[in-house]
């Protein structure tokens, strides 16, 4: 029954209660003509009148009651909404979604002082069905497209060997930051850079230019020194499962091995 039903319904009910409480008081002085014969139906009358105050007092209390519960069970009934949308979003979120890192073993984001901030990394896309971010000006962050546990389970067990989901998405996040690292040296003035570090800039940029890679965020195999990810048994396996997700792909470029960040499929 809808609140507003409710309150006219109680208000219906009170307005009964008071006119029979009038009715009942026209008797009564209608009786009081006749005092002699009337004493005990006057005495009678009294008392329903005096029950019927009771009821329509407790009446007043009950529908000051509900309508001061009235906000708190609006309340509720959000909560229990905004309850329902979190346990979907959990059920198709990874249960561990690192924290974005945006500190590298290669000096050069040190040298170059473009330490990326929150914003500029843009964090977790998790809507499938918008574009891979792309490059303007070399300053678009990777994509961080983490896996599920649905995913994962997807995965042969030959394959996935005992990597877990936790591992796998602090992967994803080293990934982003090698390819951070990557952008930063690919957009940097020459003269910014050291001598070493100006000919690795020259170099990607070569790779950069390549149509396998180009247009796309990448890194190299050697860029692959953790802190999650490295070039042990794990890491291997855990590119392995990557790329079965379609997450990343590999091209060779020279004596290089690229690794590409792609959207899911």
């Amino acid at each position: 029954m809808d609140i507003k039903d409710v309150g006219s319904s109680l208000d219906s009910l009170i307005s009964s209660f008071n006119t029979r409480i009038s009715e009942i008081q026209q008797l009564v002085i209608a009786r009081n003509m006749y005092p002699a014969s009337s004493v005990s139906d006057l005495s009678a009358i009294d008392s329903a009148v005096k029950v019927l105050e009771l009821q329509l007092q407790k009446i007043k209390i009950r529908l000051r009651e509900e309508t001061e519960a009235i906000p708190k069970a609006k309340l509720i009934e959000a909560s229990l909404q905004q309850q329902k949308k979190l346990q979907h979003l959990s059920s198709v979120v990874p249960s561990y979604v690192p924290d974005r890192v945006t500190k590298t073993t290669d000096d050069s984001i040190k040298c170059l002082h473009l330490e990326p901030s929150v914003e500029d990394l843009g964090l977790v896309s998790l809507k499938l069905d918008e574009p891979a971010p792309k490059e303007k000006k070399g300053r678009a962050s990777p994509p961080l497209f983490y896996i599920n546990s649905d995913e994962l389970n997807s995965v042969p067990p030959y394959m996935k060997q005992r990597i877990t989901l936790e591992k796998v998405n602090a992967a994803i996040n080293d990934m982003a930051t090698y390819a951070e690292a990557t952008s930063q040296l690919l957009t940097a003035p020459r003269k910014k850079l050291k001598e070493n570090l100006a000919e690795r800039a020259m170099e990607l940029r070569d790779i950069a230019a390549t149509e396998a890679v180009k247009g796309k965020h990448f890194f190299l195999e050697t860029d692959i020194k953790g802190p999650s990810l490295k070039l042990d048994n794990t890491g291997k396996a855990i590119l392995t499962v990557l790329r079965h997700l379609g997450r990343i792909s590999e091209t060779r470029i020279g004596h290089h091995r690229v690794i590409l960040l792609l959207r899911p499929r």
